[in-house]
């Protein structure tokens, strides 16, 4: 980020003021870490929401490492096209991170075992200093093959209410795969909150549609709560309500003042204004009636993983050149949903956001694996040209109609 020009600063006394505030935090900032270094509490630090000139730099994500030099500061510069690691001694590492904050990031979280703390830059300049509790309770080892550190505690109360963990902490061996789901969630749902418009507000409204046991509810409200602080609100609906009133009761027992369950079905609950709308393995059209009311509340953050793709199946007839491909059904089964989740894409960009399709978690631990994340810009692109792919594959696959379309109606 530039820093206001010197004429800027005698003409205007309120540059001056916010100009020297942004100094001060920053330098609060690069101090907390070189604290935490000192006094053993270090965890870790991530920079992010990056504004400058590099074309592909993403993050920076910082740990300590044991090397032949003894501790160093390992920084792992993260870009679309490759990471790139590099170790430096702390004077230089933590100048390095001061100056990271003039060169473009706008973001910076440090995580140590007394307590987090987040240094936010606005487009205006602004910055705030936001303190959290520790998400971390214990240092990581200095080793450069260390383990991922995992986004949730799995000391949290909730997992072992939930039967994910037992009373040490420990993931049960049978509730692997859950554990992996739920970080792998948390992941996913912390980067793109962070790419997000979002990462602007300190509160955010969130609504989980057919949330089930609420594993992913209580892990998305305990991250953006408990880790970052901020305050949320967060519902999750079902339509099973001894699921609805066993959640309550964790969140009650867990003190998470601010997020409930409540009874009802995706198609007819009303969401009213929202910030972020996750609807996890909704079956069939039911991912289409969430995302329908994820756009409706006009949310910055949509995410769903489809399961059960049943509407456009039956109604699709084969070009000639994939008749006999597409008569085996597993390979029809398979087309559909590659239609059917590319439709609801293209839909969703039409409606004013940018979408992302992947594999969320790998096949070997669950096969309903795909995640579409859609996150509002504030620029979309003109909906015609979505709207000429969206008719062309429907006459192209013989398609008469597909339920999100339906929802939505024609575009303004």
């Amino acid at each position: 980020m530039s820093r206001p020009s010197a004429i800027a600063i005698q003409q205007s006394p309120f540059v001056v003021l916010v100009f020297s505030i942004m100094v001060e935090h920053i330098e609060n900032f690069v101090s907390e870490i070189a604290k935490s270094i000192q006094n053993g509490t270090f965890v870790k630090l991530s920079l992010a929401n990056y504004k400058g000139s590099e074309p592909h730099l993403q993050k920076i994500l910082i740990r300590l490492v044991e090397t032949k030099k003894g501790v160093r500061l390992y920084f792992l510069y993260r870009s679309e096209t490759r990471d790139v690691a590099k170790n430096y001694d702390f004077d230089l590492g933590l100048g390095l991170i001061a100056t990271a904050f003039d060169d473009g990031f706008r973001n910076g979280h440090l995580f140590t075992t007394a307590g987090d703390l987040q240094l936010d830059i606005s487009n205006k300049g602004k910055t705030r200093l936001n303190r959290a509790k520790p998400a971390f309770r214990l240092t990581p080892p200095l080793g450069h093959d260390r383990e991922k550190a995992a986004l949730v505690d799995a000391n949290s109360f909730y997992l072992k209410a939930l039967g994910i963990t037992d009373d040490t902490g420990r993931i049960k061996d049978k509730q692997q795969d859950k554990w992996r789901q739920i970080n792998k969630f948390v992941e996913v749902m912390a980067s793109l909150y962070n790419r997000s418009e979002l990462r602007e507000k300190r509160s955010l409204s969130i609504v989980d549609m057919g949330c089930g046991k609420g594993y992913l509810t209580f892990a998305a409200f305990d991250y953006f709560r408990n880790t970052l602080g901020l305050e949320a609100v967060v519902t999750g609906i079902d339509v099973k309500s001894e699921l609805v009133d066993l959640c309550n009761g964790i969140a009650r027992a867990c003190d998470f003042d601010g997020l409930s369950f409540v009874v009802g079905r995706i198609d007819d609950f009303v969401v009213g204004d929202t910030d972020m709308l996750i609807a996890l393995h909704a079956c069939n059209t039911a991912t289409d009636e969430a995302l329908f009311k994820g756009i409706k509340a006009n949310a910055g953050l949509i995410l769903a993983a489809p399961c059960c793709h049943q509407e456009i199946r039956p109604q699709i007839t084969p070009p000639a050149m994939l008749k006999d491909v597409l008569k085996h059904g597993v390979m029809l089964e398979r087309f559909a949903e590659f239609i059917t989740d590319g439709l609801r894409s293209l839909l969703l960009e039409r409606s004013g956001y940018s979408t992302k399709l992947f594999e969320f978690v790998s096949t070997e631990h669950t096969p309903k694996n795909n995640m579409l994340a859609a996150t509002r810009l504030g620029r979309p692109r003109p909906p015609e040209e979505f709207q000429r792919q969206i008719v062309e594959i429907k006459e192209q696959f013989g398609i008469d109609q597909h339920r999100l379309e339906t929802l939505l109606g024609p575009p303004d």
